[in-house]
């Protein structure tokens, strides 16, 4: 039983693919039909259908090509890259019988020939004689968007081949001066016939160095010498992905607002907004809702406004210590707040009003969560990653899964955000913001210093960076 039923070359515009389907196309039982699902033609500039499908039908339904090519006594197929017809890729990814080979080069040698190509016009060489010459202009921020589409695509491709169980047959552009590899290749893809020399049509049409081929050389060494090549730049993060919470979301009955809270704020006060909003009406806001559920609400509610509050870090880890952990009655994580006291080494007692816990022990205990934090949020403890103190990014991502908030509010600018929310929505004179704070029994004021700030900053560094926080200023 044969391996595949047909194949597909993932590369890109001046990556040595046509060199590759020429050698393809040299073994008896293989064919490739060019780019197939490009969207400006079929196949070829010059050709009008594949496999008798016009590019007319095509449009229509790519599947229809698909089905020509699965049909084919040889093993087919085609050359695609990240701009082609987007319907077609999840096709072609998620199935295991089609072939996945993925030709990469180095993005700026693969940038200097696609300009050069332009400056020419020349896209394709078959004898020496008809070179033409010719320089490419760097472009800082056209190379930008170049490595981009190309780094994206690279990603999203991996990304579902790993998620479907596959693997793919990677080739570099400098691979396909290897018959060896070729070979290999053609084994893989179950054809057993085997060249004895590569196809000497095509011709590489600028061999000679990047200084010879760019006309701004210097200008392009200099804005590439500021490339993070290893991305040693990158905030690393290990917490575990949040999907989007639907039943925690709350759909006002009297406006068309739409809360999407961020936990971990006991007696939210945006959520009570919106609810001496709703009493006002005789309603109350509605929660555990199914998605179907707030898909109708939102149906029912054209122009709704969805929003979010962010909130610093250092407060939000402090009211949640205070509510979680050192709150021994309801509300309070008795098995969390003791498995913290005996393997992270927290020293809580067993009355937070007792005068013995006095602003020092307070402070101890609650950097010593800090610490905790850090390691937790990085998937090195056996603890949970609670919704109360997952980073904001992640949970903001979760909310991406149904509907990103229309707006993220500031926590310290939240009264004039909602008034200017309930202006928008036609709310002629909004409730007043109740600015209850529950942070007992020390304030975050009372034990604030550099290093409470600096170990909020290494627990939530990717929230620090995305959302631009400072360090926490005390009231």
């Amino acid at each position: 039983m044969a391996k595949f039923d047909y194949f597909v070359v993932f590369a890109e515009m001046r990556t040595g693919s046509n060199f590759l389907e020429t050698n393809l196309n040299a073994f008896d039982g293989l064919s490739c039909h060019g780019e197939a699902f490009n969207p400006f033609f079929i196949g070829y500039p010059n050709t009008d259908k594949v496999l008798g499908v016009t590019q007319e039908m095509r449009d229509a339904d790519p599947k229809t090509l698909l089905r020509e090519i699965k049909k084919t006594a040889d093993l087919s197929g085609f050359r695609y890259f990240h701009d082609h017809d987007p319907r077609i890729f999840d096709k072609v990814v998620d199935d295991p019988k089609c072939a996945k080979i993925v030709l990469t080069r180095n993005p700026v040698d693969s940038y200097v020939s696609w300009k050069i190509a332009q400056a020419t016009g020349q896209w394709k060489l078959t004898d020496v004689k008809a070179r033409k010459d010719g320089k490419a202009t760097f472009v800082a921020d056209e190379f930008a968007s170049h490595l981009s589409a190309l780094q994206d695509f690279q990603v999203t491709l991996l990304n579902r081949l790993q998620s479907s169980g596959q693997t793919a047959f990677y080739l570099a552009y400098e691979d396909l001066q290897s018959l060896s590899v070729m070979n290999g290749l053609a084994k893989w893809l179950g054809v057993d016939g085997q060249l004895d020399s590569l196809d000497k049509s095509l011709k590489v049409q600028n061999p000679s160095a990047l200084s010879d081929k760019v006309s701004n050389f210097g200008q392009m060494a200099e804005v590439l010498s500021g490339v993070d090549q290893f991305n040693l730049t990158r905030t690393p993060n290990f917490e575990p992905r949040r999907g989007a919470a639907v039943p925690t979301y709350f759909a006002s009955q009297s406006q068309p607002l739409l809360y999407l809270p961020i936990r971990g704020w006991p007696n939210d006060p945006a959520l009570r907004w919106v609810q001496v909003l709703d009493k006002a009406k005789g309603v109350k806001p509605e929660s555990k809702l199914s998605q179907n559920g707030l898909r109708d609400w939102m149906r029912a509610n054209p122009g709704h406004r969805s929003f979010s509050v962010l909130r610093h870090p250092l407060d939000r880890a402090h009211a949640v210590f205070c509510h979680r952990i050192l709150n021994t009655g309801q509300g309070g994580y008795g098995g969390i707040r003791t498995t913290l006291g005996k393997r992270y080494k927290l020293t809580l007692p067993e009355d937070p009003a007792d005068p013995s816990y006095d602003k020092a022990a307070h402070r101890d205990a609650f950097a010593a969560f800090l610490r905790f934090l850090k390691s937790n949020l990085n998937g090195q403890t056996a603890v949970r990653v609670d919704p109360d103190w997952a980073s904001q990014s992640k949970t903001i991502e979760g909310f991406a899964e149904f509907a990103l908030p229309h707006r993220l509010m500031r926590a310290e600018t939240l009264a004039h955000e909602l008034a200017e929310l309930g202006a928008s929505v036609g709310l002629a004179e909004a409730p007043a913001l109740d600015g209850h704070i529950n942070d007992m029994p020390h304030t975050l004021t009372d034990i604030y210093d550099t290093e409470i700030e600096d170990l909020a900053r290494a627990a939530y560094t990717r929230d620090y960076l995305m959302f631009g926080f400072k360090d926490w200023v005390p009231v």
